[in-house]
């Protein structure tokens, strides 16, 4: 099955509603006319009505990086789905590795957020990833299959289109290290087989899998060539939008880079 490449940017806690705002702009303006992948791009939730506002008009998504699982209520510096829709969010990260281990995401929380962002109409993009300690060890599979079972146990989908899934291998995040293109592609294959005995060989084949990782526009291409990657969840480098640009082109020729 076809699956259109995802080039997704996490701006993390950087740049001010400002700055998110310009940023925007410009990286609307750089990948107008790109029809070889859909882009994302995830500010602080200070930024997102602004950001929104200066994607209008282009195909640029909103996403944000995080969302709580009730609706409404006492929870003192959390944001809700309704209130990320309302903010024009599209999609929402979830569960990633750096809330996992700064802020005690665990599996079942990404399920009870997964759960709050499909019933709101939110994408969720589910991140899953193993420790260095972890790959050393020989427990990747196992620490993915334990990850996507707990964060979308009794998860309903409707189709392939409702989930987005991205995986970060924790040692390769802001480190400048690399999942190779082979050792990316086996963890995605094993993600997708867990996802079709969850939901089905047609709905797992229409789920696209992200990489992330010191995602650049160095390594973009060897990586989009695999055929389980279907797009990057974007760090560091997503903050410059020429450099996000790039990557999001990675399917052009040279000089359509540098348009």
């Amino acid at each position: 099955m076809e699956r259109k490449p995802l080039i997704a940017g996490n701006w993390k806690m950087y740049k001010t509603p400002a700055e998110s705002e310009e940023a925007a702009r410009r990286l609307a303006e750089l990948t107008r006319g790109l029809t070889g992948a859909d882009v994302l791009v995830a500010p602080a939730h200070t930024a997102l009505v602004l950001v929104s506002r200066a994607l209008a008009g282009s195909d640029v998504l909103l996403g944000a990086q995080n969302l709580h699982w009730e609706k409404e209520g006492a929870f003192t510096g959390e944001i809700s789905a309704q209130m990320l829709v309302g903010s024009g969010c599209s999609h929402v990260i979830i569960g990633h590795s750096e809330r996992r281990q700064y802020f005690g995401e665990t599996d079942e929380t990404v399920r009870r957020r997964v759960e709050a962002a499909l019933e709101a109409g939110l994408v969720p993009i589910v991140c899953v990833g193993e420790t260095l300690e972890e790959r050393k060890s020989g427990d990747t599979l196992k620490v993915l299959d334990k990850q996507i079972s707990g964060g979308l146990k009794k998860i309903f989908l409707k189709d392939g289109h409702s989930l987005v899934v991205a995986y970060e291998p924790v040692w390769a995040i802001g480190t400048g290290l690399t999942a190779t293109p082979q050792e990316a592609q086996e963890a995605h294959a094993h993600i997708r087989k867990r996802l079709a005995g969850l939901y089905g060989e047609t709905t797992a084949a229409a789920i696209r899998i992200l990489y992330g990782g010191s995602v650049k526009p160095e390594n973009i291409r060897e990586l989009m060539a695999r055929p389980d990657i279907d797009g990057a969840l974007v760090g560091g480098a997503s903050l410059a939008p020429e450099t996000f640009a790039r990557i999001a082109r990675f399917g052009e020729t040279e000089s359509g880079l540098s348009t």
